[in-house]
């Protein structure tokens, strides 16, 4: 599966995890370290899907995805939320704001691997 996936996260050993489980099962992964840092990068990239952490400096999750799904060419990608957070509220926020699906840190490869191709059609 050649998926080409944004990941989204401050914390550099959680990109590395998902840099790690993602290419290992054949997909290009291109990371940025807050959502500030993510739309300068969605400049230039048209990813398959986007994963993105919910607490950020400078642009939270949240935020990120209100301004991925004003970008006209992105309003349709999936975005998954990867967190450690699980508040039934935060969730509600996150699908409000455009979030296709949450996912909970620590996270599992496969079911990351399988909530992609759930979400990539």
């Amino acid at each position: 599966m050649s998926l080409n996936i944004l990941a989204v996260d401050d914390s550099r050993t959680m990109r590395d995890m998902l840099r790690i489980s993602l290419t290992g099962a054949g997909m290009l992964v291109t990371t940025a370290d807050d959502g500030v840092h993510a739309l300068e990068v969605l400049e230039a990239l048209h990813p398959d899907a986007i994963i993105s952490d919910v607490n950020m400096p400078r642009l939270d999750g949240f935020g990120f995805i209100e301004a991925v799904r004003r970008i006209d060419r992105l309003r349709a990608t999936p975005i998954l939320m990867l967190t450690t957070e699980s508040a039934p509220e935060l969730k509600a926020r996150a699908r409000n704001a455009g979030a296709t699906g949450w996912i909970v840190k620590p996270f599992d490869p496969q079911k990351l691997l399988s909530s992609l191709q759930m979400v990539t059609g």
